[in-house]
């Protein structure tokens, strides 16, 4: 087997093709279909086959890829991971705003939290956690802290209530953690959360402050691990517009992860657009794009 710095790269020993029209064959397309499901769960159905053609024939070109069968060997000879990265990143969309779908937010401030906070009142360290699953360029997880901050006011002090925030596209993480977004994509916060919580930082772009930020912990976390490595369970998951990725069995068995690794009662928030099914058992429909954890006593 051949280590990270052995490979050679395909550019170096294919001559450049520029203007060839590069297709893929029907092999060529179960090959890397296989691979992205296996590593990433996303299901590339062949509706899909023309968007990924789109999306990477350029980098074929560039690289010096005769075909996208040289191109899938590459995939499988990188031990480094990062041509894994690039395929992931071009192939999955990291489209999002501040307060998408903002009835989810309105109903995470209230009843949500309140909830959430009165549970946890009586334990000791007064903790309570947050996930952000997929939380691509980072406009969800800080939507979160600030509305966490709203709600504790001067009393956020005395709760451990920070966020993880994890997202397989490294790239997507980059910009989350740098916090620095154009102002257009501000036009559906509230005004007194950007008041607060953005200051100018350039033209047309404003950061999130350091205050915000530190509240967050970003990480790349691949969602298909078999088992999730936190030692606590959450009280509130978003994964919001990731799993419509996914076809129903790696969707039944993320669920399940997420059912795992979340108090009894705790909330799970997915997109408008996805749905847990009716014949799942592990959560209680709230409302729409809403679900709660079975097991909790009242």
């Amino acid at each position: 087997m051949q280590s990270a710095q052995s490979v050679v790269n395909p550019a170096q020993s294919l001559p450049d093709m520029p203007g060839t029209a590069m297709g893929i064959s029907d092999r060529e397309f179960r090959l890397i279909r296989n691979l992205v499901y296996e590593r990433f769960g996303i299901n590339l159905t062949p509706e899909k086959r023309t968007l990924l053609v789109g999306r990477l024939r350029k980098l074929l070109r560039k690289q010096g890829f005769g075909s996208f069968q040289d191109y899938y060997k590459y995939l499988l000879a990188d031990r480094t991971g990062h041509a894994l990265d690039s395929l992931v990143n071009r192939i999955s969309t990291n489209f999002t705003f501040f307060y998408r779908e903002s009835d989810h937010f309105t109903f995470f401030l209230s009843p949500v939290l309140p909830e959430m906070v009165k549970r946890v009142s009586g334990e000791k360290h007064q903790d309570l956690r947050v996930w952000c699953a997929g939380c691509s360029s980072g406009q969800e997880p800080y939507t979160l802290a600030m509305l966490l901050r709203e709600h504790f006011g001067e009393r956020y002090a005395m709760w451990k209530a920070g966020l993880l925030a994890t997202d397989i596209s490294a790239k997507a993480l980059e910009t989350a953690v740098r916090g620095v977004y154009p102002e257009e994509a501000l036009e559906k916060l509230p005004r007194p959360l950007k008041r607060r919580y953005f200051r100018k930082a350039g033209d047309g772009e404003y950061g999130v402050t350091d205050d915000i930020k530190r509240e967050i912990t970003f990480r790349r976390f691949n969602l298909m691990n078999k088992r999730f490595p936190f030692k606590k369970p959450f009280h509130v998951i978003f994964c919001r517009n990731v799993m419509i990725y996914f076809d129903q069995p790696t969707r039944d068995a993320l669920t399940r992860r997420f059912y795992e690794n979340m108090v009894p009662g705790g909330y799970l928030f997915i997109g408008h657009s996805e749905t847990l099914g009716r014949e799942q058992s592990l959560y209680e429909y709230v409302k729409p794009a809403v679900y709660r954890r079975t097991g909790f006593v009242k």
